[in-house]
């Protein structure tokens, strides 16, 4: 599974969903869809956009973790 850590960095900061799509200019939707880890797919666009904006790295913003049925 991957975990995104989108929430923790908005969180960190205080940032609201429109802030982050305004300043990124990312859709509110891929924002909301990646805030509330339902995404199925994400463009490297979009997360070379949050990496800038963040400032971090990709695995700051996103987190493999081995299924436990594995």
């Amino acid at each position: 599974m991957i975990k995104c850590h989108l929430s923790t960095l908005m969180g960190e900061r205080k940032l609201k969903l429109v802030d982050v799509a305004r300043e990124t200019g990312l859709h509110r939707n891929t924002i909301t869809l990646l805030y509330d880890e339902t995404a199925a797919r994400v463009d490297l666009d979009a997360i070379s956009r949050l990496c800038k904006f963040f400032d971090c790295k990709v695995e700051d913003l996103f987190e493999y973790i081995p299924d436990a049925s594995n």
